[in-house]
């Protein structure tokens, strides 16, 4: 059985290529076009990896993340957060959120990809994730 992602961004074509990306890698994937989708998701099912836009419609992705991190089911799913290129987002949100990694866009799919593998490989910390 194949790990489930969970992709969610506002930006059709962004949900179109990480999806094809991480399909073809082998992993099984849903898509969300805002962050209430994202909770309510979550609420009935658990993937075993987050892609959370920054910027999504209702709410945030640290929002989102806040939310999903009251679920007890949802502690310890790894997150990864897009981000608008050089928009930085406040440290202790993205702790609180516990997200593992920041991407900004436009980032490689392949850098998407290697970060994916090594987050579901265990690997939570973003020094960790980054030195691999």
């Amino acid at each position: 059985m194949s790990e489930k992602i969970l992709v969610a961004d506002d930006e059709a074509h962004i949900l179109h290529v990480v999806s094809m990306k991480l399909a073809n890698a082998g992993y099984e994937v849903v898509t969300a076009m805002d962050g209430e989708e994202v909770v309510e998701f979550c609420a009935a099912d658990r993937p075993d990896l987050l892609i959370l836009d920054y910027q999504m419609p209702l709410l945030s992705g640290t929002e989102a993340a806040a939310r999903l991190r009251e679920m007890d089911h949802m502690k310890d799913v790894p997150a990864i957060m897009l981000t608008a290129r050089g928009f930085d987002i406040d440290r202790e949100d993205m702790e609180s959120a516990r997200i593992s990694v920041e991407l900004a866009k436009p980032f490689s799919p392949r850098e998407l990809l290697e970060a994916v593998q090594r987050l579901l490989a265990g690997c939570t910390h973003k020094a960790d994730v980054e030195a691999l």
